[in-house]
């Protein structure tokens, strides 16, 4: 797994203290939402965001969504439905182009 995932998603469990606000855009926003609503939490929305990216990262070096899904559910506090939601969710907006992979 790449660093900056384990790092990213050690930051899903843990309260952020005060963060500066990130401008988001309508992706990002529904990203987030949708993330939240399935009672994901983590420190900030631009720590999921950048979550989600790094997410992307990982398939684009061709890994396979389930090594993904171990990795996150190794490195945060996600049980296998909510990682592999995670993962869905990471695709859907931001790299629908592995969607069909």
């Amino acid at each position: 797994m790449s660093r900056g995932l384990g790092a990213v998603l050690t930051l899903l469990g843990i309260a952020a203290a005060a963060c500066p606000a990130a401008r988001a855009d309508a992706v990002d926003n529904a990203f987030v939402t949708a993330v939240k609503n399935k009672g994901i939490q983590f420190a900030s929305p631009q720590a999921a965001i950048v979550a989600g990216h790094e997410v992307c990262d990982e398939l684009d070096l061709g890994k396979q969504k389930s090594d993904v899904a171990n990795e996150v559910m190794t490195n945060s506090n996600l049980d296998g439905y909510r990682a592999g939601y995670f993962i869905g969710a990471s695709v859907a907006a931001y790299c629908p182009r592995h969607r069909a992979s």
